[in-house]
């Protein structure tokens, strides 16, 4: 898939943030019209590429754009990236986004790493029939993003002199920005960012056993806060500012992800110090049937149609 195999870490850019994908070494650049089911961005700061490479020695793959519930359409086209990257060997997928604050002392152009989220969008793209071989029926969300993922982006941020706030996003439905009085209501719920984007993306991650870490880059304050009014322009502007910040930080995060990725030769997940932990998995490889391998590729258009009677890619399966 790239110079140095399949991806181990996939990266969700978010409005604004596709500069992130220049730190990639040895790039390869795929435009999602050639992978099936990927989204074709309508919404401007989204390039709609994905840039196969490496960073730090880490096998990526960094998607500079993604489908949003506001933009109608299939919502296949928000859950087969994420599923793509999983099949094709990922472990770990970090998830960027622009987001409006709900706190003055954190302001445009700071960074947050999530730490939990609220879903208020009406939607859960889990809902219908479950394919068992991608995931449970009802997985757990208590720790979605990665206690240990987290520790990781802290050290980083400390590494560099970077500030990194904390805090608890809230996805909106979208297009429209939220009103003064709902600003407030999200506030006493507990948010601390406000956006579109991402929360489906994690929920659709952590079903196929995906670990997750992820960070919004804050473009504004929350409507109601400051006498400005909102438009996407000042989104996109705001989030030039928090990119080079947001590169930094994953430019030193990424590589740490070395001791998070399975390895291959123990045939398995480790816990974040190289030692091998049991997956959901490992059950089914000892009764015989297919764990996810890391060789299968993300499909591409014009592949072909494998034959009746062709073994399918491996599925995904829960980490943990």
């Amino acid at each position: 898939m790239n110079l140095l195999g399949e991806p181990r870490v996939g990266v969700v850019l978010g409005s604004g943030l596709g500069a992130v994908a220049d730190a990639v070494e040895h790039p390869v650049v795929v435009g999602y019209e050639e992978l099936p089911g990927f989204p074709r961005p309508t919404v401007s700061g989204h390039a709609g590429r994905a840039v196969l490479g490496s960073i730090g020695g880490v096998p990526v793959a960094v998607l500079q754009g993604r489908a949003h519930l506001y933009e109608g359409g299939s919502f296949d086209a928000v859950r087969a990236p994420v599923r793509a990257l999983r099949a094709a060997g990922a472990s770990v997928l970090v998830l960027t986004n622009a987001a409006g604050s709900l706190r003055p002392e954190v302001g445009p152009g700071s960074l947050m790493a999530i730490t939990d989220h609220i879903n208020m969008q009406g939607a859960n793209l889990l809902a219908g029939p479950n394919d068992d071989a991608l995931g449970p029926r009802f997985p757990s969300l208590r720790d979605a993003y990665d206690p240990a993922l987290l520790d990781a982006l802290r050290e980083s941020a400390r590494e560099l002199g970077i500030a990194l706030a904390e805090g608890v996003y809230l996805a909106v439905g979208g297009p429209s920005f939220e009103t003064p009085a709902e600003i407030r209501a999200f506030r006493v719920l507990g948010a601390d960012a406000v956006g579109m984007s991402t929360v489906q993306e994690t929920i659709i991650a952590r079903h196929c056993g995906l670990r997750i870490a992820a960070v919004s880059v804050i473009t504004n304050l929350a409507e109601g806060m400051t006498d400005e009014p909102l438009s996407h322009e000042q989104t996109l502007r705001a989030a030039e500012v928090g990119a080079g910040d947001l590169a930094r930080l994953l430019l030193e995060f990424i590589p740490r992800l070395s001791a998070f990725i399975p390895d291959p030769r123990a045939g398995g997940p480790t816990d974040g110090a190289g030692t091998p932990t049991p997956g959901a998995g490992d059950a089914t490889s000892r009764a015989g049937g297919a764990t996810p391998g890391a060789g299968t590729p993300i499909p591409r258009a014009g592949d072909p149609t494998p034959r009746a009677g062709t073994a399918p890619p491996p599925p995904c399966s829960p980490l943990s």
